[in-house]
C-alpha cells in the first residue's frame, strides 16, 4: 500500500514533522509484510481479483450518497476524511475546505467554505450541536452543526490529520508535531497540552483520539506507544508501548499506531506498523496476548472475536480472550483494505474500487456486497448505520435491510 511519509526536524525545542515523496521510501512502504517476519520487502503486488458471491444474501441497502468531491487533495497524500453523524446530524467536508450540513433524509441544510483545506474531520456533537474540523495550517474550526454558523477559531502549531474527540466540554486533538492538545468545547481556548516523543520518520497520518473511560482519553503516537491522559485537566495517567519496529534501517524500525485503538467490555485491542498487535485486560492491566500481524487501521470486535485487515490484505479473526486464530481470509488480498467494522452480525470492509464486503464472522466467508465510488479509506458505522467517504470525495451511507 502506498504512504507518504514524514520526516523530522528539530527547531526551538519543538519537532515539527513534514511530509516528503520519496521514490525509493514509497517502494519501501508499498511492500507486505509478511508473518512474522516484520521487515519490509521490496515486493509490490497486485490486488486480487474478486470472485462472485455463489449464494449472496441482502445485508444492507442504500440510504444516502453524495460527491463532496476531492479538488485540492494530492494523489500522494494518504489523508482521509470522515463523516461526521451524531443522532441524524450529518456533517460532510471536502479536503477542499467545503462544509456542508444534511438531516437524516440527506436532504442538505447549509454549506461554508473554510477557505483552507481540511486534513481532520468531522466530528458532531450532538449534545451541543457542534461540528468540528481542522485545516492544513493548523486552525481547528467549530460550527452549529445544525446552521453551518461558526462559533470559534483556534491555532494549532501543527496540523490535524485526524476528527477530534469531543467529551465533557472537551475538545482533545492529537497535532501532527506530536502535541495532543485539550480545547474548551465553547470557546476553542487552550485548556492544556501533552507533548510525545516523535520519532525521525513515520507514516503520515495518526490515530483520533478515543475515550478509555469517562473521564480519560487513550491516544496513539508515531513513536509506538498509547498515552491515557485525563480529557479534563490533560493530566498522564500512563502509558505504553505497542509498536516495536526491527531492521537496519530508519525506515523498517517505524512503529506507528495509526489505528485508533479499541477499549470493549473492559479489555483494549491496538495493532502496529511494526507489527505487533495487543489485547490488554484493563482491570488488571496484564497482557492477554501480542500476536505478529502489521497494519495501520483499527480493529473491530464482536462478542467473541477482535478483527483485523493487515498491509497485505487479509482479513483475519482472533478469540479476543486468548488471540488465537479462528480463521483468516486471503479473498481480498493486496486490495488496499479499510478497517474492519461490525455491522449487525456482520463484519464489513472495504477496498481500493469502493467495494464494502460483509463477512460472515462464524467462518470469514464473503457473503455480500454494495459498492460506492473510489477508494475507501475508512468504514464507520453508528447505530444500524454504515458510512464510508471514498479518496474521490463519495460519500455513501447505508443501512441494514430490514
Amino acid at each position: 500500500m502506498t504512504q507518504s511519509i514524514r520526516p523530522s526536524k528539530m527547531s526551538k525545542a519543538n519537532t515539527i514533522k513534514k511530509t516528503v515523496v520519496s521514490v525509493a521510501v514509497l517502494a519501501a512502504m508499498s511492500a507486505a509484510v509478511v508473518g512474522c517476519d516484520r521487515g519490509i520487502k521490496p515486493v509490490v503486488n497486485d490486488p486480487v481479483d474478486l470472485v462472485q458471491i455463489a449464494d449472496p444474501v441482502s445485508v444492507l441497502q442504500p440510504v444516502f450518497s453524495t460527491d463532496v468531491g476531492n479538488k485540492s487533495a494530492s494523489k500522494k497524500d494518504p489523508l482521509a476524511l470522515q463523516v461526521g453523524y451524531a443522532d441524524g446530524q450529518i456533517v460532510t467536508a471536502s479536503r477542499g475546505g467545503d462544509l456542508a450540513g444534511y438531516d437524516n433524509t440527506g436532504e442538505r441544510l447549509w454549506a461554508v467554505d473554510v477557505d483552507d483545506q481540511i486534513t481532520g474531520g468531522v466530528t458532531v456533537d450532538a449534545l451541543s450541536q457542534t461540528a468540528i474540523v481542522s485545516t492544513r495550517e493548523g486552525l481547528v474550526l467549530a460550527f452549529d452543526s445544525l446552521t453551518g454558523e461558526k462559533r470559534w477559531q483556534q491555532q494549532l502549531s501543527s496540523s490535524v490529520l485526524t476528527p477530534a474527540l469531543v467529551h465533557n466540554n472537551r475538545v482533545v486533538l492529537s497535532a501532527n508535531d506530536g502535541f495532543l492538545h485539550g480545547l474548551s468545547l465553547q470557546t476553542g481556548q487552550s485548556v492544556w497540552q501533552f507533548a510525545t516523543q516523535v520519532p525521525a520518520i513515520s507514516v503520515r497520518g495518526s490515530a483520533a483520539p478515543t475515550l478509555l473511560d469517562n473521564t480519560t482519553a487513550l491516544l496513539a503516537t508515531a513513536d509506538g506507544r498509547l498515552h491515557a491522559v485525563t480529557t479534563d485537566s490533560g493530566l498522564p495517567q500512563w502509558s505504553r508501548r505497542v509498536g516495536v519496529g526491527a531492521g537496519s534501517s530508519e525506515v523498517e524500525r517505524m512503529s506507528d499506531v495509526d489505528g485508533t485503538p479499541v477499549v470493549d467490555q473492559n479489555q483494549m485491542f491496538a495493532i502496529s506498523y511494526s507489527g505487533q498487535m495487543l489485547g490488554i485486560d484493563l482491570a488488571t492491566r496484564q497482557v492477554m496476548f501480542v500476536n505478529d500481524i502489521a497494519s495501520l487501521k483499527a480493529l473491530a470486535v464482536n462478542d467473541q472475536q477482535v478483527i483485523a485487515t493487515s498491509l497485505d490484505g487479509s482479513v483475519v479473526a482472533y478469540d479476543r480472550n486468548s488471540g488465537e486464530t479462528l480463521w483468516e481470509s486471503d479473498d481480498l488480498a493486496y486490495r488496499h483494505l479499510t478497517n474492519p467494522v461490525m455491522i449487525g452480525n456482520y463484519i464489513a470492509v472495504g477496498d481500493l474500487d469502493g467495494v464494502v464486503h460483509l463477512f460472515d464472522p462464524a467462518n470469514g466467508s464473503i457473503v455480500s456486497r454494495v459498492e460506492s465510488k473510489g477508494a475507501l479509506t475508512n468504514l464507520q458505522v453508528q447505530g444500524n448505520r454504515l458510512m464510508s467517504q471514498s479518496a474521490s470525495g463519495q460519500v455513501s451511507i447505508w443501512q441494514l435491510a430490514l
